[in-house]
């Protein structure tokens, strides 16, 4: 049987510092945080999607994960509907460094606007907008 995958449900980040990470996407991305599991898990939701945050050094028995488990390794872009300049003021205002942007990308729909920056593990944040 062949089939076509219709969404992307959730992402599991690696993180040194569940709560410093949980933190900063509530804060900077307006996720809302979610505990959840047994041991005790961390989400953080939007839209209908959710990221993961596990511990890099989780056993696999507790969390079954990649081979290959290192914090700071993702490359993520998130999906926003206002300008990309208010984008950089919102960066700024949260104390948060732009590594590069506004710069138009291609997308999966069409040309978007990003903005560049790093959560506190190092993982690269694209925050993009499909509006001028």
């Amino acid at each position: 049987m062949r089939f076509a995958v219709d969404r992307l449900d959730h992402l599991v980040i690696n993180c040194r510092d569940v709560e410093v990470m949980a933190s900063w996407y509530q804060r900077v991305l307006g996720m809302e945080r979610e505990d959840f599991g047994h041991p005790s898990r961390v989400a953080l939701k939007f839209g209908g999607q959710k990221l993961n945050l596990r511990p890099h050094d989780a056993p696999q028995s507790e969390w079954l994960a990649a081979e290959v488990c290192a914090a700071g390794t993702q490359d993520l872009c998130f999906i926003v509907a206002v300008p990309a300049a208010d984008i950089v003021g919102h960066f700024h205002g949260c104390g948060v460094r732009i590594e590069l942007g506004p710069v138009t990308r291609q997308g999966a729909l069409g040309a978007m606007g990003s903005v560049y920056c790093r959560d506190p593990e190092g993982n690269l944040i694209e925050v993009s907008t499909y509006s001028s």
